[in-house]
């Protein structure tokens, strides 16, 4: 039966035993707070508004392009600045003599002041020569067994314009003349001219014909030659049985221009590719451009014509291309923390690029991971374009997480 009555004292020994288990919970508690308060802070994250590409701000420029015929103008390392006309192909004149040079130089490298090989005048060089003569065209005097080096020649089909000696180079690098404009037309379908047909070395026959952008990719690649820029920039020289010979293109200087070929005929109107230098800044731009198929009664009125468009142009280059603000100095992203913590980030200063409006700058941002606390003015990244960059930095410090949340923190 049962007997009821007070009830058995619990054993000492038990109450010991719970005493110690609160006490060690206790102790795990204070661990796991600890822990928790001193465990190493998850980093900041990193985000920005800034676009690849952005345009540059202002009012399209509008540029004095000619009425007729046809103009291009490209700035190197920036892009295409805008061009008219050129519904199709039309005749070039000797302007075609600057793929003539082109692959001279490609077929025969001259560097420095090394003057190349030599070129016999043959009879038929001779004959060829006397031949020209009756149709009025550009041409250097020249005799039977003397020898014109390669860079004598190319001074000769650059400067006054020789067709003689675009036939005399052509058959000395092909063996025919047939043979080298089938390298002509290689060499421009390789560069990406589609609207160019060569039928000759020296651009007289009106079946040669292209556009002002396909010459303006020919230039800009010319250009890149050492040999070539040096020729197409002298105002004179000095060859054999010739002597002095002139350059034809009356903007050498003007406008910072520096070459690079005219080309006249009746069929192809007047007609100049040229570049030119221009200072915007601390850098020196090149500009390559050309005005094609100009009206005129003959060449200098028609080669006064080009110029005319050229120099006008050139003066609305210089005020256009100049240095403007792509990106200003302000809020283009925000770093925030695990806890809900943030700042925005800025460039340190301005961007500023050199363009014209309406250009199309490519932008790269690269970044930093921030740090888990995130301190005012600390650098996070860059931002780039144009070849110029800006330390991306935090505009303020954000709040380090509070007691309670590092306490209850997950992960």
């Amino acid at each position: 039966m049962t007997i009821y009555g007070t009830p058995a004292p619990v054993p000492k020994r038990r109450g010991l035993i719970v005493a110690g288990v609160a006490a060690a919970v206790a102790v795990l508690i204070a661990l796991l707070a600890t822990v928790q308060l001193v465990r190493d802070l998850p980093v900041a994250t990193l985000s920005t508004t800034i676009a690849a590409r952005i345009d540059v701000p202002g009012k399209k420029a509008n540029l004095p392009w000619p009425p007729t015929g046809a103009a291009e103008l490209m700035v190197e390392g920036l892009g295409r600045l805008g061009g008219s006309g050129g519904a199709g192909a039309e005749p070039i004149g000797s302007v075609a003599k600057v793929m003539t040079a082109y692959v001279i130089l490609k077929e025969h490298p001259l560097t420095g002041t090394a003057e190349g090989p030599a070129l016999t005048v043959t009879a038929a060089d001779v004959a060829d020569y006397e031949s020209r003569k009756a149709t009025n065209q550009s041409l250097v005097h020249v005799v039977e067994g003397t020898e014109l080096t390669e860079r004598d020649a190319l001074e000769a089909l650059m400067l006054p314009s020789a067709n003689n000696i675009a036939r005399q180079l052509a058959i000395w690098d092909a063996g025919s003349e047939a043979a080298f404009v089938a390298k002509m037309n290689a060499a421009a379908d390789s560069l990406g001219m589609d609207d160019t047909e060569y039928t000759d070395p020296s651009g007289f026959l009106p079946t040669t014909v292209s556009t002002a952008a396909d010459q303006v990719e020919l230039a800009r690649a010319a250009i890149r030659m050492p040999v070539f820029a040096e020729i197409v920039e002298m105002r004179e020289a000095t060859i054999p049985v010739a002597g002095t010979i002139y350059n034809y293109n009356d903007m050498l200087g003007v406008e910072g221009v520096f070459g690079i070929k005219t080309g006249s005929t009746d069929e192809a109107g007047g007609n100049l590719v040229f570049a030119s230098r221009l200072k915007v800044g601390k850098r020196t731009l090149t500009v390559v451009g050309a005005v094609f198929n100009q009206p005129g009664a003959n060449t200098p009125e028609q080669l006064d014509e080009v110029n005319k468009h050229v120099k006008k142009l050139l003066a609305a280059v210089r005020r256009t291309v100049k240095e403007y603000e792509l990106l200003p100095a302000a809020p283009a992203g925000v770093v925030r923390t695990a806890w809900g913590g943030s700042t925005t980030v800025s460039p340190a200063a301005p961007l500023t690029v050199v363009g014209w409006p309406g250009l199309a700058v490519p932008v790269r941002v690269t970044t930093t991971e921030p740090g888990s606390e995130v301190t005012a003015g600390e650098a996070v990244g860059q931002v780039e374009a144009s070849g110029v960059r800006v330390e991306l930095r935090t505009d303020a410090a954000v709040d380090p997480p509070s007691p309670w949340w590092k306490l209850t923190r997950v992960g």
